[in-house]
């Protein structure tokens, strides 16, 4: 915080530095009255023009010859008190840089910088999903329904597009937390074979050991499986196309088990690889209904075509 300095004769900002002269400051402003500098005082400086000259005073020395040296010893204490006060004003003067509405310089007390104020980073909010009841599988070209009690996740092991129960439980063997229904898209890359029926009943061994024996990590959520029996098998339509189904019921060694169910169909973009689509529900209480597995193959569309319902495989069904 700035001083104001007293009313009082300073050094003219605005006077050129071979010429000075005395301006008369009220205490807040320059005023037009002017005079020549006064003599060197030997007394205390102006306020705020640097710390006060001692007043020097010089004795005689008795004695005749002590008058030339009592001279000596004036002039050279006059000197260089002039000196002082000639530097203290050019010192004042550079301070101002000659500028005619600036004041005479008070003492300043420097101000403790402020510390930056922590800044909180601004949230970020994802758009609203705009269709909720639909997962969209770009990569094999079609639609799966989300029924009412499950979820689109947002992220999975592997990257395969999965609708899902929203809630999870304790799983009843090793892992920390599991799931009472899952689905999941996937192309199927790992064999030549195009036959749906011979993949589906390749596919469903895989599709029970990822969901009831052994998890991605080596862990075993159900202690795993003990026995199974096929409880659904045959060729079905899926989004106009003749697909074809395992479903089996799986025991474990701890939990009631559930099902899972392989569905495999040809893609009805590119090369129409066969596309496989794991089911797992759980057979324990909180676990969504097994007509949940038949509203989903149903309610399967090609991506942009939301009323597919006819075309090949239009009036094949299950196999009892």
């Amino acid at each position: 915080m700035s001083m104001t300095p007293p009313p009082g004769w300073y050094p003219d900002p605005s006077a050129p530095p071979d010429r000075p002269v005395e301006r008369w400051w009220d205490g807040s402003a320059w005023t037009e009255h002017r005079r020549a500098p006064e003599a060197p005082s030997m007394g205390l400086a102006q306020p705020g023009f640097g710390p006060p000259q001692a007043r020097t005073v010089v004795q005689p020395v008795p004695g005749a010859a002590s008058g030339g040296r009592a001279k000596v010893v004036a002039l050279t204490t006059a000197g260089v008190v002039l000196v002082a006060s000639i530097v203290t004003g050019v010192v004042l003067l550079g301070k101002d840089e000659g500028d005619p509405q600036s004041g005479p310089v008070a003492p300043t007390t420097a101000e403790p910088a402020e510390s930056p104020t922590p800044t909180s980073p601004t949230p970020t909010t994802s758009a609203p999903d705009p269709d909720p009841s639909t997962l969209v599988d770009q990569l094999n070209g079609i639609t799966i329904p989300v029924p009412e009690g499950w979820e689109k996740a947002d992220s999975t092991v592997g990257g395969d597009p999965t609708v899902r129960t929203p809630d999870v439980y304790d799983c009843p063997g090793e892992g920390s937390l599991c799931r009472h229904g899952t689905v999941y898209s996937r192309t199927s890359t790992a064999t030549d074979e195009r036959s749906a029926k011979a993949l589906a009943e390749n596919d469903i061994k895989d599709a029970a050991d990822r969901a009831y024996e052994e998890d991605r990590v080596g862990q075993q959520p159900f202690g795993g499986i003990t026995r199974h029996e096929t409880v659904k098998e045959g060729t079905v339509a899926v989004a106009g196309r003749a697909g074809y189904l395992v479903r089996w019921r799986v025991h474990t060694e701890k939990g009631e088990g559930g099902y899972v169910q392989s569905l495999v169909f040809p893609s009805s973009v590119g090369s129409e690889a066969p596309v496989i689509i794991r089911f797992a529900i759980d057979a324990a209480d909180g676990a969504p209904p097994l007509s949940d597995m038949e509203k989903i193959t149903k309610g399967i569309r090609a991506v942009g075509d939301s009323d597919t319902g006819g075309g090949v495989g239009n009036s094949v069904g299950p196999t009892p």
